[in-house]
């Protein structure tokens, strides 16, 4: 099947949303796995402190092989090493395992490549941390067929990207997000709204959203161990033990959750990226392809009634290795033809070069309303080459923070 027919019109009514949670799996480790492919399979470790002399550190993210030697996230490193000793130390015991330092701007260079497939997918996208997120399809696709809509997700992810993801679909947040937890990895878990409360019931009621370890204890003491003990309580017991919260977990039990997938707040910056068939040496076909994505970037930004005060351009190399090179305006403007003429700028220092994928962004975003929104506005003044406030470094890294996001989690919000 096509995207296409897994779409239907956009003006048809829906009686039930389509929410679709999307949770990379073990998201650092693939990265790495991604970088270096022959780590596919093999116990991997992403963290903190592993290194010779090196005695404080923490596990980022352990990978499935790695887990079943009993290192977690947020793991003392020192722990990990006692259950799966380091490859590098011990190279003939086929218990070690590969340790990895963390990577955050290769990450999340990696997640706005995920980050963008999603933007184009969804109707709307709620950015929940680096490796997650929430999409409305509602007006994308059917019931009928949500599942291959979501198979879809998954494979360009996979095809385009290179990492796994899994991904839960449902007609509301609560639901998707622990249906995408149910079959990891790479799993894909469709509940439609009539099989609702059978999904929830067994459930954990440490894994309802929303309850957390301090409040399953407590209602544990109540003798509701499940989502469906939860769905069943008396609603006035659960408001006179834990207040308003109590009846509005007891409504996400019952697959009652209304919440809207928004963003949250504005956005910092606007891209797009476009992948070659490999890497090309047609320079030609690269300054073509940049053109396009700084015109839909442009548009983009105009429909969104946002100026921008710096433009950039990312250039990945082979391996996978990532250039970004930007320019900062002397204020804010709404300027597609200044858009196109900087990032082409840009491009020239790469025209010897090998280019695997192409991309051109804008940040620095301003939404207040300004009556000038060309640069001549400022008097003509030619764009400088540093970031803002003279910061050369300004637009780099500003390039490694995804489209749109709430801001990084810390390392223990990770798997």
């Amino acid at each position: 099947m096509t995207l296409d027919e897994y779409t239907q019109d956009a003006s048809s009514t829906r009686e039930e949303r389509i929410v679709l949670h999307v949770d990379m799996d073990c998201f650092y480790a693939s990265c790495e796995r991604r970088r270096e492919p022959e780590l596919a399979g093999e116990p991997l470790v992403v963290g903190m402190g592993y290194e010779a002399g090196k005695t404080v550190g923490a596990v980022a993210t352990a990978s499935y092989e790695a887990r079943e030697y009993g290192v977690e996230s947020a793991q003392a490193i020192s722990a990990a090493l006692d259950r799966l000793p380091r490859k590098a130390n011990d190279p003939d015991n086929p218990e070690a395992g590969y340790y990895r330092p963390v990577d955050i701007d290769y990450y999340q260079n990696v997640a706005s490549e995920v980050k963008e497939i999603l933007y184009e997918l969804g109707d709307t996208v709620r950015e929940v941390s680096i490796d997650e997120a929430y999409l409305d399809v509602t007006e994308r696709t059917a019931w009928e067929v949500a599942e291959g809509f979501g198979r879809h997700v998954k494979q360009r992810i996979s095809r385009e990207v290179g990492v796994p993801a899994s991904v839960g679909v449902a007609p509301d947040m609560s639901t998707a997000k622990l249906a995408s937890d149910y079959d990891k990895p790479d799993g894909l878990v469709v509940v439609q709204p009539e099989e609702v409360r059978k999904f929830l019931a067994p459930i954990d009621i440490a894994d309802v959203h929303g309850v957390g370890p301090v409040r399953a204890r407590e209602l544990r003491a109540l003798d509701i161990e499940t989502a469906g003990d939860l769905a069943d309580a008396d609603p006035y017991e659960l408001e006179a033990e834990f207040g308003d919260r109590g009846r509005e977990l007891r409504r996400r039990a019952r697959g009652e959750d209304d919440r809207p997938v928004e963003p949250r707040g504005d956005p910092k910056s606007l891209s797009r990226e476009s992948s070659f068939d490999g890497a090309t040496q047609d320079f030609d076909a690269v300054r073509e392809q940049a053109a396009a994505l700084g015109e839909a970037v442009a548009d983009r930004a105009s429909r969104k009634n946002a100026f921008y005060r710096t433009i950039g351009v990312k250039v990945v190399t082979p391996p996978y290795d990532v250039h970004t090179r930007a320019e900062s305006l002397p204020g804010p403007v709404d300027d597609p033809d200044l858009v196109h003429d900087v990032s082409q700028g840009l491009l020239d220092e790469f025209a010897d070069e090998a280019v695997r994928k192409v991309g051109v962004r804008v940040s620095n975003l301003d939404f207040s309303e300004r009556d000038q929104t060309s640069l001549t506005g400022f008097g003509g003044d030619e764009p400088s080459t540093g970031g803002e406030d003279g910061d050369a470094d300004e637009g780099d890294r500003d390039w490694s923070r995804d489209d749109e996001r709430e801001g990084q989690a810390s390392l223990g919000e990770f798997e």
